[in-house]
């Protein structure tokens, strides 16, 4: 299910005048227009051998939840999405994606759940997370003995089978005889970054000279504004406590259109990484976001998912920093999934309606009051 693709930008390298070197990592090929299929496809098929009949999962942007239909609907497994309520009515045709492929889609926070009720009734108007989404599905799943849940980012097996894209893009590049002095990756739950980045990871212990930058939106800033604590993965808590960074599990961010990203915690190995300074982190606002995923979409031809659009932003911007400073350095990024479910956002962006949506200070502070009372680190 990986692309296989690694693309050089030279018409934006021109554009932007620049004696960097950019090249990307193209997932978007895939059925389902990501890179999730890579580890989708592997829990379906254990999760079949195993004699499971259901499987349950939540998806922000629909990214997972497509891939996840695809894999359930090629091991004949039932697939119930929780998909985060601002995404659900972002987003029609993800929807419609999920459903063509057999699988039911439930809007998060619903009322089919004890998570989702608690949550309504202490906002009916709650446009969802992932933390809610991914309370729903697991109650869910612990539930009943033929059901099974399933996540797309942030657990050790799901980074496992995401560095596919890494190891390609290795050997991809050692056929042109280049290597990155920079790598930046979209960063929600982790598995876009750690996909990329834990296939270099030896070469940077061993001394090589490499940065490997996490990028998240303002409205979420897990890694550049959370806490490295102990927290639950769900809002509710029904999950293990993981040591991660965290907004706190109970934080909803603003609705912006990158639903993948709008997640409370982060990947405890990624997290891990970031705390002991060997992976770097950035966020970067929305409309910088579409900005770059307009004039990308104009030199090399693929409208970029909003995900994506926080590594191309990066990308961008650090081949304008080498021309400012007249370096030469091999930028590199991925990109994780087209955006052709994505047009109501850049629609919106063209017509000047799209905002950036930074999160209220108070309310994060307050969720991190909230964190389980144990020792942290």
């Amino acid at each position: 299910m990986a692309s296989l693709t690694i693309i050089s930008c030279a018409r934006l390298e021109t554009l932007l005048n620049t004696p960097a070197k950019i090249y990307y990592k193209y997932e978007g090929i895939s059925p389902a227009g990501s890179h999730k299929p890579n580890s989708a496809v592997a829990q379906a098929y254990y999760n079949k051998v195993a004699g499971i009949k259901r499987l349950t999962t939540e998806t922000g942007a629909g990214q997972w939840g497509s891939a996840l239909a695809l894999a359930g609907n090629l091991f004949g497994l039932e697939v119930r999405v929780y998909m985060v309520k601002v995404s659900y009515e972002q987003k029609p045709f993800r929807r419609s994606m999920m459903q063509t492929w057999g699988a039911e889609v439930l809007a998060s926070p619903s009322n089919l759940t004890q998570a989702g009720q608690q949550t309504l009734s202490h906002d009916p108007n709650s446009p969802g997370s992932l933390g809610i989404a991914i309370s729903e599905a697991v109650e869910e799943a612990a539930s009943r003995q033929d059901t099974n849940y399933t996540l797309g980012s942030v657990l050790n097996h799901v980074l496992l089978h995401q560095t596919i894209i890494g190891l390609e893009t290795r050997k991809q590049l050692e056929k042109v005889g280049d290597y990155p002095d920079v790598i930046f990756a979209p960063c929600g739950g982790g598995s876009n970054v750690g996909g990329m980045m834990f296939p270099f990871l030896a070469d940077k212990a061993a001394g090589k000279e490499i940065r490997l930058v996490a990028v998240e939106p303002t409205s979420c800033p897990t890694l550049t504004r959370g806490q490295f604590a102990y927290d639950y993965g769900d809002s509710v808590g029904l999950t293990p406590l993981i040591l991660m960074y965290t907004l706190g599990h109970d934080f909803v961010p603003p609705g912006i259109h990158a639903g993948g990203l709008r997640y409370h915690g982060d990947s405890a190995l990624v997290s891990q990484l970031y705390h002991e300074g060997i992976l770097e982190a950035i966020a970067v606002p929305q409309l910088a976001t579409f900005e770059a995923g307009i004039l990308f979409s104009k030199t090399e031809g693929i409208i970029p998912a909003p995900e994506s659009n926080h590594a191309v932003r990066a990308a961008i911007d650090e081949a304008l920093r080498c021309k400012a400073r007249g370096e030469q350095q091999t930028i590199l990024f991925t990109l994780s999934g087209h955006g052709h479910f994505d047009m109501v956002a850049y629609d919106k962006y063209l017509n000047g309606e799209l905002v950036d949506q930074d999160y209220q200070e108070e309310i994060l502070q307050a969720a991190l009051q909230n964190l389980p009372k144990i020792p942290q680190v």
